[in-house]
C-alpha cells in the first residue's frame, strides 16, 4: 500500500492538521472532478507540501490547475469561497438565500420590518409556504474559519419568540411566524448545534445538517453566486454586487452590465457560455 504523504498544514482557524490526501481527493470528486483531473491536480500539489503550508495555499494550487482543465469543475470546487466572497455586507447573502429557498418552494421576502412585542425587526428573509411564516436570520461571515457561536443561536431564537409573542398581542395583519432559522455559510459550534436542537431552532450551515445543508441546498436547487464564475475577475464581481446583480442567472437577464464594465462581445460571450455551462452541468 502507498504511504500517504506527510505535512502539517494550517488550516484557517490557524490550528494545525496533518494533509489529508484523502480529504483533497474527496473534495475534487464532489466537486465533479473525474479521475484523470483527480490524478492531475494531486501530481502537481504533492511536490509543494510542506510543513507550515496552508490549506488556502492548498486550494489555490489546485484551483489554478483544475481552471485550466475544465472551468465547471473549478466554479463547483470554489463553491464555498464564492458564497464568502458576497461580501462584506450581508445583503448579497439575504438576496442568495431568498432565492435558494423560492427554488424550494417558498415566496419569500428580503428586508421586511415587523413589529415585535419589545422591539421592532427587520428580518432578512421573510419565508412563507404551506400558510406557515418562517423568519430567516441570514448569517453572513467573509472569512473561513468563523464559526456562528452559541450567541447567535441564543440572539435569533430570542428575536423570534419577541416576533411570536408580538404578534399574539396584536390584532392586525402581520403575519404569524411560526418558525424561526439561522442560516450561515460557515460553520456552527458543538453548542450553537446543541442548544437549537434543545430550543427547536432550526440552523443550516454550510455543511450542517448532514443532509440538507447549504453546500447540499445549492447543489440541489442551482442557484449559483456570480462570484462562482472564472471569467469574471474580483473587482468585476464587486461592480456586479454593489448594483444587486448577486446570481449567475441575474447576470443572464442584464449582460449588458458587462458591457458598461468594458467587455467586448467576445468576452461577454465568453461569460455566458461560462453561465450556461454551470447552469446546465453544476
Amino acid at each position: 500500500m502507498k504511504k500517504e504523504h506527510t505535512a502539517w498544514v494550517i488550516k484557517t482557524s490557524g490550528e494545525r492538521e496533518p494533509f489529508s490526501l484523502a480529504k483533497l481527493r474527496h473534495s475534487l470528486r464532489r466537486a465533479g472532478a473525474d479521475e484523470e483531473i483527480i490524478e492531475s491536480v494531486v501530481s502537481h500539489v504533492l511536490p509543494e507540501l510542506r510543513d507550515g503550508l496552508s490549506t488556502s495555499e492548498i486550494y489555490r494550487h489546485a484551483f489554478t490547475i483544475l481552471k485550466k482543465k475544465r472551468y465547471v469543475v473549478a466554479a463547483r470546487y470554489s463553491l464555498r469561497r464564492a458564497v464568502l466572497n458576497l461580501g462584506p455586507s450581508g445583503f448579497p447573502f439575504e438576496k442568495f438565500i431568498a432565492e435558494i429557498l423560492k427554488k424550494k418552494g417558498y415566496q419569500t421576502k428580503t428586508g421586511v420590518v415587523l413589529p415585535g412585542f419589545c422591539v421592532t425587526h427587520e428580518v432578512d428573509v421573510l419565508a412563507e409556504k404551506d400558510d406557515r411564516h418562517i423568519f430567516v436570520e441570514a448569517k453572513f461571515h467573509n472569512q473561513l474559519g468563523i464559526k456562528s457561536d452559541v450567541k447567535v443561536a441564543l440572539y435569533v431564537y430570542a428575536r423570534f419568540l419577541d416576533l411570536q409573542k408580538g404578534h399574539d398581542h396584536r390584532e392586525d395583519k402581520t403575519p404569524k411566524i411560526h418558525e424561526g432559522w439561522l442560516v450561515t455559510n460557515t460553520k456552527l459550534t458543538h453548542d450553537a448545534i446543541a442548544y437549537a436542537q434543545c430550543a427547536g431552532l432550526k440552523l443550516i450551515g454550510w455543511d450542517y445538517p448532514h443532509e440538507g445543508n447549504l453546500q447540499d441546498l445549492i447543489m440541489e436547487t442551482k442557484v449559483h453566486p456570480l462570484t462562482c464564475l472564472t471569467t469574471l475577475s474580483a473587482s468585476h464581481k464587486t461592480s456586479l454586487l454593489n448594483q444587486g446583480i448577486v446570481m449567475c442567472t441575474d447576470l443572464q437577464k442584464k449582460n449588458q452590465e458587462l458591457k458598461a464594465l468594458g467587455f467586448s462581445p467576445e468576452k461577454i460571450a465568453g461569460v455566458m457560455s461560462e453561465i450556461d455551462a454551470v447552469c446546465q452541468e453544476f
